[in-house]
């Protein structure tokens, strides 16, 4: 009996293991899935942390590596801050100017090398000896004449050979010194002490001139004419080996400053010598062998104020563009566009910083201007500066520069569509660019002199570069799926495919969205929403009705009306349905998404009340439910318009014999029932701005039944 209690004990243990085990493998896997419950949830907001995260470390790596000087100064001015002392020994640097006139002068008076070539002299000779006999025949001269002869032309041949001929292509003849090398020595003799191939005919004659040999002048020249050749070259490799050794001895340098020197005083005019000193000091502090010692550290603060400025943009777009914030694609959007000017910006300061201005910055708030809004635009503009400032040269005046012009373009741009408004907007963007540099100019300088036109050229070139804004808009569409003010001007159009399948189809239908789009539009100009969009979202909102378009009255031709044959369910299910039957096209035919909003909201979670009503008198319990259209609910001040003007219009259609009193009863009503209906919760819209929209309503419905003012009899 002990032993089998043992044993069940033994078991009892064992069962209570394995259950405490299983609780365990329970408990983790309930901890996982949650954990991967919360992190679904959550993906967007994970996305956004990184997208933060590598943003701030390209920007950063993007930086040069050197330090920044935390003195601003300009010729001219005087001094700000305290008296300036060395921090360390440095070297003076020259000037770019400065090293240029040196290497200049150095190329100027650099001594060439030519080659001599025995082999070809040898080879004359050698020649002279068998032609001679055949020019000078002994026939015709006498032994004495002979003998003249012959030695005039071992001399002539000596002279040409003293130096040498120089080829016809030998190159630096504007130098007055040369080093002619010959069996590996170099001697220094004059250039024009060479022998010229093309000028030995007059040689040959100026000698024969001088020793009475005349008469055999044509004998000579041809005698000469078929064996002299050049035998000196120019050494083109020795040459410019020679001459980068020479600049290779240019010291960028002259003198240093040692430890504790006083540099400039407080309130002393910045300029000459002191200005050269501040130049050296500023680049030691920005050179990567001065950071090497301090590297982690200017690491970190560009990080932290890079995070600095991108967290501002985080938080503007989380607190006041909310709907940008929730939307991944347009946050990778504006993103990508400010490290794309970081980038080029940069790249451009590395190779050549006098290029700088030739980067059309002013992009970035043409872009975001035309996707989005002015505000946004600007603010991106801003704070992408504010991050390039730690880049260029000059930063004060970049910032001041980019900063005006990007207002400029926010104020000035409207409608892009139109090409004639870019151009302007570009020339005058060109314009505040020139303006600020000559202000500059005049305040650095106190004249209009010494104007560095080269930098005027880049302000032209960088105006001309922001005209390729619209090809840019087009790809960015693509891209992103994100919709401009071309592409919806481009969908206006009424003889686009899908529009005139509907006019086809269900021509009513396409009549009421002409007037619906009317209506919309001339609302969004008086509250100042997106007037081309809303146009847009109304004539698109009902092609959903193309594929039972009988069903509606608006397409009922006659007096047979198919809903007598269904029942009120029935009915309002395919009177819902045009909603989902319109997303379903537009998708097919690649609508954009912020077209297709209109088409999912403009009936919000309203009732088809005329169908309900009918099924209450089939039945007392009705499913409210399968008589409501799905939603959403409108969520912007545009697919809000669309609602009112959608239903006013429609329900304008059932008065008769309108009247001024009537028109202003039945639109307060209907748009009061959608407001009791809470259907605009969702949008950003005021009851000033529901007002307006009213008013603009009445005003228009007036206009389209042609009332007249009643003058009493």
């Amino acid at each position: 009996m002990a032993l089998r209690f043992k044993v069940y004990d033994v078991l009892f243990d064992y069962m209570a293991f394995g259950t405490v085990l299983f609780s365990i493998f329970d408990v983790e896997i309930i901890f996982m899935q949650n954990f991967l419950d919360r992190l679904f949830r959550n993906q967007s907001l994970i996305y956004k942390y990184f997208l933060y995260l590598v943003s701030v470390g390209c920007i950063v790596f993007f930086f040069p590596k050197g330090g920044k000087f935390k003195y601003e100064f300009q010729k001219g001015k005087p001094w700000q801050y305290e008296n300036l002392y060395a921090p360390f020994d440095f070297s003076l640097k020259k000037d770019k100017e400065e090293l240029t006139r040196e290497k200049d002068s150095v190329q100027q008076n650099s001594i060439v090398y030519f080659r001599y070539d025995t082999s070809v002299k040898e080879a004359v000779y050698e020649n002279l000896e068998k032609e001679f006999p055949i020019v000078f025949s002994p026939d015709d001269h006498k032994r004495n004449a002979l003998k003249v002869l012959r030695k005039a032309s071992d001399e002539i041949l000596d002279s040409l050979y003293f130096n040498g001929i120089l080829e016809k292509t030998s190159g630096k003849q504007s130098r007055r010194q040369i080093y002619l090398v010959k069996n590996n020595e170099a001697k220094q003799i004059r250039f024009k002490d060479l022998v010229r191939i093309q000028n030995l005919q007059n040689v040959v004659k100026i000698f024969l001139e001088r020793n009475n040999l005349n008469d055999f002048d044509e004998d000579y020249q041809q005698l000469f004419f078929d064996i002299v050749k050049p035998n000196v070259r120019y050494d083109n490799s020795f040459s410019d080996k020679v001459l980068q050794d020479e600049l290779s001895k240019i010291s960028s340098t002259r003198g240093s400053v040692d430890e504790g020197k006083l540099i400039v005083a407080k309130g002393e005019v910045v300029e000459a010598d002191n200005l050269k000193i501040l130049n050296s000091l500023k680049a030691e502090y920005e050179s990567e062998l001065w950071a090497s010692y301090n590297y982690y550290f200017i690491l970190f603060g560009y990080t932290v104020l890079v995070a600095l400025v991108l967290l501002m943009l985080f938080l503007f777009l989380n607190k006041y563009r909310p709907e940008i914030f929730d939307n991944n694609t347009k946050v990778s959007f504006i993103f990508f566009n400010i490290l794309l000017m970081v980038f080029v910006t940069t790249l451009v300061v590395k190779y050549d910083e006098t290029y700088v201005f030739v980067v059309p910055l002013c992009i970035l708030p043409l872009l975001l201007k035309t996707f989005f809004d002015a505000r946004l635009g600007l603010l991106v503009h801003v704070l992408t500066v504010l991050i390039l400032g730690f880049v260029v040269p000059n930063s004060f005046e970049y910032i001041f520069l980019q900063i005006i012009a990007g207002i400029v373009t926010i104020l000035t741009v409207s409608e892009l569509y139109k090409r004639a408004n870019l151009f302007i907007t570009v020339a005058q963007i060109t314009l505040i660019y020139i303006i600020g540099y000559l202000a500059f100019h005049i305040i650095h300088e106190g004249s209009l002199e010494n104007i560095i036109w080269f930098t005027l050229g880049s302000f032209l070139l960088s105006g001309m570069i922001t005209l390729f804004v619209q090809p840019l808009i087009y790809v960015y569409e693509k891209l992103f799926g994100l919709v401009s003010d071309v592409s919806l001007l481009e969908l206006s159009d009424t003889n686009s495919k899908l529009l005139k399948e509907l006019s086809n189809k269900a021509p009513g239908s396409f009549n009421h969205s002409l007037q619906v789009a009317n209506l919309a539009e001339a609302a969004a100009n008086e509250i100042g929403a997106n007037a081309m969009l809303v146009r847009v979202g109304a004539l698109y909102h009902d092609i959903g009705k193309m594929l039972h378009p009988s069903f509606f009255t608006e397409n009922q031709i006659t007096n047979v009306n198919p809903h007598d044959e269904l029942l009120p369910k029935e009915s309002a299910k395919i009177i819902i349905n045009h909603v989902i039957d319109g997303i379903e096209l537009a998708r097919k035919n690649n609508l954009p998404d912020r077209v297709i909003d209109f088409i999912r909201s403009h009936h919000g979670s309203t009732l088809v009340y005329y169908f309900y009503k009918k099924q209450q008198e089939l039945e007392e319990d009705v499913d409210e439910a399968a008589f409501r259209y799905p939603g959403p609910l409108p969520f912007s001040k545009e697919t809000a318009i669309l609602m009112m003007s959608d239903s006013v219009e429609a329900a304008s259609k059932s008065l008769k014999n309108p009247t001024f009193l009537m028109i202003d009863e039945f639109v307060d009503k209907i748009i009061a029932g959608q407001m009791a209906a809470d259907q605009f919760i969702n949008a950003d819209i005021t009851f000033k701005e529901i007002e307006i929209i009213k008013k603009v309503l009445k005003q228009k419905l007036t206009n389209i039944y042609h009332l007249r003012v009643e003058y009493p009899e």
